[in-house]
């Protein structure tokens, strides 16, 4: 009794980390901050409308997700056993053994269905617009087609810019629009530095992969470029994203933005010129940085926000 218990607390541990329920917060948050905006600019905001939008957001991202589980088995468990990293090399559950390889293939599919379901109801039943399925589906079909065969947008080289898009102008636009009917010109402002902020995140986590990438033939951005020039993409994605954010005070955001900005800008310094001194080599010192560079996705998106309180 005592043996099965544990196997049920196991199981359900497992069904919380494949979802990885703390690496949604990078694509709830540009929601959220879209539908603040809806708010604060023209003062609207319908719940159910709020609540069925984030829910897709989720979906989107647990099928997303689970797709990579499945079909980055082989360099995920490699990975895995070269250094155990808490943002690479998926989430260590299937190659445990905790739940069958099988699982998150089916649960990826189900998410992607009940997303485009959700999508439906919002566009024919709460007459969110006519953009709302395409904006939907600008999300939902790169995402699970990142990992998934034979598209894979993950070996084509440029599967990282999609996520930039997809993470960065995408939630903050749909969550607008599906509140107020159409995009305001100053999201598309806003969007650049999150976008550029979490492509870096993306390209960070791939250092921990690249022995295992390297192993399968993976050819994602960091393996075309190699470490050296991967290091140079993420410091000019992140200087470009430092000129994007003071750039978007030009268009009506508040200037207090800058000033909470600061000390993410500083942070995003900081881990620039440490992966410039090669720190990437050290596995322990890059897992920091790694969460260091989600923490300033996450800064971003939340300075936008603070500045329209």
């Amino acid at each position: 009794m005592v043996e099965k218990g544990k196997d049920i607390r196991a199981k359900i541990a497992g069904w919380f980390g494949l979802s990885r329920p703390p690496f949604h917060t990078v694509g709830i948050l540009p929601f959220l901050l879209g539908t603040f905006l809806a708010w604060r600019l023209d003062h609207a905001f319908n719940i159910p409308i709020f609540v069925l939008g984030v829910s897709g957001v989720v979906l989107v991202m647990l099928s997303t997700y689970h797709a990579g589980e499945y079909f980055d088995y082989e360099e995920d468990e490699l990975s895995k056993r070269l250094f155990r990293s808490r943002f690479a090399g998926g989430s260590g559950v299937i190659p445990d053994r905790i739940l069958p390889r099988s699982v998150p293939l089916w649960t990826s599919i189900i998410a992607i269905a009940l997303a485009g379901i959700i999508g439906l109801i919002l566009q024919f039943g709460l007459k969110t617009g006519p953009l709302t399925l395409l904006l939907g589906c600008l999300g939902a079909l790169p995402g699970f087609f990142y990992s998934t065969r034979p598209i894979r947008l993950v070996d084509k080289g440029f599967g990282e810019f999609f996520i930039g898009f997809c993470y960065g102008w995408l939630p903050v636009a749909s969550a607008f629009y599906i509140q107020r009917g159409y995009i305001a010109p100053v999201i598309h402002w806003m969007a650049l530095p999150i976008g550029l902020s979490i492509f870096n995140v993306i390209l960070l986590n791939e250092f921990h992969d690249h022995p295992a990438d390297l192993a399968f033939g993976k050819t994602n951005m960091l393996v075309r470029l190699g470490k050296a020039k991967g290091m140079a993409t993420y410091v000019v994605a992140a200087i470009l994203s430092w000129f994007c954010m003071y750039s978007s005070l030009s268009v009506g955001i508040p200037r207090k933005a800058l000033y909470i900005y600061l000390p993410v800008m500083f942070l995003s310094a900081g881990i620039s010129l440490m992966l410039a001194r090669k720190e990437y080599e050290n596995p322990l010192v890059l897992e920091i940085l790694c969460g260091l560079t989600i923490a300033v996705n996450l800064g971003t998106t939340t300075s936008y926000i603070l500045a329209f309180l």
